[in-house]
């Protein structure tokens, strides 16, 4: 039950080793207690984890005296057991480790200790008071063994197994579910698989139903939709049995049995919500935690969410009340209420609706119905009066309403719009000149107000700050909005920290990844650099090595540097090899700590360092780095500890040379035997997963091991070609075409829809567009294929009025064009518009729209020539065009031509830096 084997075998040879070197070893048993004596046998046998156990209860009812060691050697003495310390040790060491790295070996140990030693593991376990046992001189660190039991590969699998199977007969109810909850939160849901409930309790009290319940709670996010299906049924068998309802007329959904259902409340069905009585309804919504459960229903489609509020209506409560407004969580995102709405209750749902923006999907409709409460909200007041109360509503104003706003009017909503997420660069750009306007001065006072505002201010005005102003921004919290910066902003802050002749730069004002700016030049003008300042900053790698070198000089402690965050990227291999022995030795673990910041090249010193001072405790890891030929030796017994070490560190950071890597896969492939054949050796591979060649996850996967594989797959960042195909036949194997599958099939394997055909995807578009519209959305900031953007195109053309425009523009006549709804869902797959459907959107779309648009990386250059030429219908030439329009262009910019680009008005460097963010301009168009 421990990740270090030796700390076992330190305990119990610290145990007999006091007891040799006190007094003489007696010859006989000297009334030795049951107990030990049974300990002693375990130790004869082998038995070393009985042995612990034994120990630890023995610990926990008797008092330890110095002599009991020297009696459990004499009764050893007198088993004719020729055991010395060392060779004792090295018998438990091997025993413990074996056990450890073979994990399912662990599994029938405890199945085969008693009820008295079964029980004290399980105590171990549920974190009791006392996590030390000190006798005499020997200490045992329970909690730190139970720490790394449940971190390590396998060996907690093996826990959830062994506390499904026996817990429940020996401990209560109640601390076997808080055993299970230990176990189960530290595998990330993983253990979580469909099949877990034929093994969870049945009948169990009623405390301890609500704490296991609260347990998958907890790990909601984390669990597959087949295990939420499945944990959903184990939970509402129980409470449709306590309930004793017999009338099917009546619903065994009562308030306390939807708080105890918490985010599973979704998993209802629209029918058995409407079922849910009025007074029950009106009891849970009065609960004082009812809003913050509402609050997490993340998942909740439409249609449930009416039905929820449908039922809330039918009960006392007011749904107009601001009170039962408050109440709503995340059912205010689907209120319908709007008939006759007074201004008053739109500004309350406005505000409550900030938190929408958690929904997983439906975020098309929630802007729509914050569209029409900011039309209620306004009705009888101009936006100036109303501005401060309209939440984040405000994002969906366009470039004409944010420029009618007084600078009164933003300087007095400052607090509001200083929050509000979501905003686009270029209404950043006009709401900071409007707020500038009215301060006159930028001062820091005005600054730290600005929020999420401050990257609309320009490049000149933070160069004509005053510079301590400048340095007080940057110690205070406004600083965090610094990364939000455009690179022509941060090198205007920058110009004004370090302008020429100023003694006292500032630099070490400067925190976080903006500090990576700093040039080399500039870092030699500091004097005041230390360890201490730089713990904060991000460093590039040739400034590390800089500020290393630098700082060495001052210091002959090298934690002092090493634990000086990312200095740790400037320490070269010169630095490695200067380092003693032990000096090496003591601070690997700022190195180790701090792996993702190092380079290949100073994972390779290290491992070479190790090499040469103490190859039999080096961390298996570091072999990766070395030669094969050194690789290729680690022998069989070695291959469990080599794999579960590389498969917590990640390989492309540690092997840059694709043959070194092939080289480190084979040997992987080898320990495996080119199969993973259960759960367990996908525990203990880990990250190695997503580096097994294709024919091993086609056919070297066993089907056991295939559920828990494909959770571990869904993470890899970049599967090769032929691994994808690999995944495609084994998902068609075992689930068959997608047109096949349920949704919580395609909700699962969403993140792999993009590795089927068009025509494999249609019926998935046709039968779940919201999943798949999700799971698009997921993929946020990557290009997927082309088929799978033309399966989420048509999913929502399929579900959006394609009916003409009423009103078309010349030319457009039975073209289905663009509507604004279809575009904010669409996202990448805006691709797939025709460029006479984008030229044909009507305005206030294109208004609405265009800065995500211009985001859009896969248009052709026709369709940027039309969504160019849109620009024009609605701004005009392009000689009318402000910052505010330029920088919402984005790609579209690249369909400027010459003369058009000439006449853009660059007198801004801020407009200028907008557009070279575009990095496939022509010769022609850079002249």
């Amino acid at each position: 039950m421990c990740q270090e084997p030796r700390t076992y075998a330190l305990f119990l040879s610290l145990f007999l080793s006091h007891g040799m070197t006190s007094h003489r070893v007696p010859n006989s048993r000297q009334d030795l207690h049951p107990l030990l004596q049974k300990m002693a046998e375990e130790i004869i046998e082998g038995s070393y984890l009985n042995a612990l156990l034994d120990l630890i209860q023995f610990q926990s009812a008797h008092v330890w005296t110095a002599d009991l060691p020297h009696r459990v050697l004499a009764y050893l003495n007198s088993q004719n057991v020729a055991f010395t310390i060392p060779s004792l040790q090295a018998a438990m060491e091997n025993h413990l480790e074996q056990r450890l790295y073979q994990p399912q070996k662990l599994l029938q140990d405890l199945r085969e200790t008693d009820a008295q030693q079964f029980r004290t593991a399980m105590k171990c376990l549920l974190e009791d008071k006392k996590d030390r046992l000190e006798l005499e001189d020997i200490v045992i660190d329970l909690g730190e063994i139970r720490r790394q039991a449940l971190q390590s590969p396998g060996v907690n699998r093996s826990l959830l197994v062994i506390t499904l199977e026996r817990c429940f007969q020996v401990l209560s109810p109640l601390e076997c579910v808080a055993i299970l909850g230990r176990v189960l939160r530290g595998s990330a849901g993983s253990f979580l698989q469909p099949e877990i409930t034929d093994r969870l309790p049945r009948g169990l009290g009623e405390d301890a139903f609500k704490n296991l319940s609260a347990v998958f709670k907890d790990l909601y996010d984390q669990t597959s939709a087949h295990s939420q299906r499945a944990l959903y049924s184990w939970m509402t068998a129980t409470l449709q049995a306590s309930s004793n309802v017999t009338d099917n007329s009546v619903s065994w959904v009562s308030a306390e049995n939807l708080w105890i259902l918490g985010r599973y409340m979704v998993h209802l069905s629209f029918e058995e919500i409407m079922r849910i009585s009025p007074v029950e309804i009106g009891l849970f919504i009065s609960y004082d935690n009812a809003t913050k459960q509402l609050d997490t229903v993340y998942d909740i489609t439409p249609d449930l969410a009416q039905a929820f509020l449908e039922r809330i209506s039918s009960s006392s409560f007011d749904m107009r009340n601001t009170s039962t407004i408050h109440r709503l969580g995340l059912l205010v995102c689907f209120y319908d209420d709007l008939e006759l709405l007074d201004a008053a209750v739109a500004q309350v749902l406005l505000h409550q609706m900030i938190k929408c923006s958690r929904l997983r999907g439906f975020q098309a409709g929630v802007q729509k119905l914050k569209a029409d409460l900011l039309d209620i909200a306004t009705e009888n007041q101009t936006l100036n009066e109303t501005l401060g109360s309209l939440s984040d509503a405000i994002v969906g104003l366009t470039h004409s309403q944010l420029e009618s706003l007084s600078p009164e009017a933003v300087h007095g909503a400052i607090s509001t719009l200083n929050q509000v997420s979501g905003w686009a660069k270029s209404q950043v750009i006009i709401l900071s000149a409007k707020y500038l306007a009215h301060e006159k001065v930028l001062s820091f006072y005005n600054v730290s107000q600005m929020g999420v505002l401050l990257a609309g201010v320009g490049t000149q005005a933070f160069y004509s700050m005053d510079r301590r102003d400048l340095a007080q921004v940057l110690r205070s919290a406004i600083s965090l909005h610094v990364s939000d910066l455009s690179p022509a902003q941060q090198q205007g802050v920058l110009s004004k920290m370090i302008e020429a002749g100023d003694t006292a730069s500032g630099i070490v004002e400067i925190q976080g990844a903006f500090f990576k700016e700093v040039s080399l030049f500039d870092l030699r003008r500091e004097p005041g650099f230390n360890s201490t300042v730089l713990k904060d900053k991000e460093l590039r790698r040739s400034q590390a090595l800089f500020l290393y070198e630098l700082l060495s000089g001052a210091t002959r402690r090298p934690q002092e540097l090493l634990s000086a965050g990312q200095l740790v990227k400037g320490v070269m291999c010169s630095h490695i090899d200067a380092m003693s022995a032990d000096s090496f030795l003591t601070h690997f673990q700022y190195f180790e700590n701090n792996l993702r910041l190092l380079s290949p090249d100073q994972v390779n010193c290290l491992a070479w360092k190790y090499w040469e001072v103490s190859r039999s405790s080096m961390p298996p890891f570091l072999l990766a780095a070395l030669p094969a030929r050194i690789l290729a030796s680690v022998p069989a017994s070695q291959c469990v500890p080599f794999l579960i070490s590389l498969g917590k560190s990640q390989l492309d950071s540690l092997v840059l040379d694709s043959h070194k890597k092939n080289s480190v896969i084979r040997k992987v492939q080898q320990c495996l035997d080119d199969s993973i054949a259960d759960e367990y050796t996908v525990d203990i591979v880990g990250s190695l997963l997503c580096h097994l060649p294709a024919a091993t996850i086609l056919r070297g996967v066993s089907p056991r091991a295939w559920a828990t594989a494909l959770h571990g797959l869904r993470d890899c960042p970049d599967l090769s070609p032929e691994q994808k195909a690999a995944v495609r036949l084994r998902l068609l194997e075992q689930h068959g075409l997608p047109r096949n599958w349920t949704a919580e099939t395609t909700k699962d394997l969403g993140p792999f829809l993009v590795l089927f055909s068009g025509d494999e995807l249609s019926p998935v578009a046709t039968k779940f567009p919201d999943i798949l519209q999700q799971t698009a959305s997921k993929m946020a900031g990557t290009l997927p294929p082309k088929e799978f953007l033309w399966a989420v195109f048509e999913s929502v053309r399929n579900s959006s009025d394609k009916s003409p425009s009423a009103d078309p523009s010349p030319g457009c006549h039975g073209v289905a064009a663009p509507s604004s709804d279809a575009i904010f869902k669409l996202a990448e797959a805006n691709a797939c518009w025709a460029p006479e459907e984008l030229l044909c959107m009507d305005q206030d779309a294109f208004i609405r729209n265009v800065e995500l648009l211009g985001a859009v990386r896969g248009f052709s250059r026709p369709q940027l020539m039309a969504l160019k030429e849109k620009a024009v219908q609605v701004w005009d030439v392009p000689s009318y065009w402000r910052e505010c329009h330029v920088v919402s262009l984005g790609c579209i910019a690249l369909a400027l031509n010459q003369s058009e680009l000439g006449q853009l008005d660059l007198s801004s460097i801020d407009t200028v830096a907008a557009l070279s963010q575009q990095t496939e301009w022509t010769p022609g168009q850079h002249l």
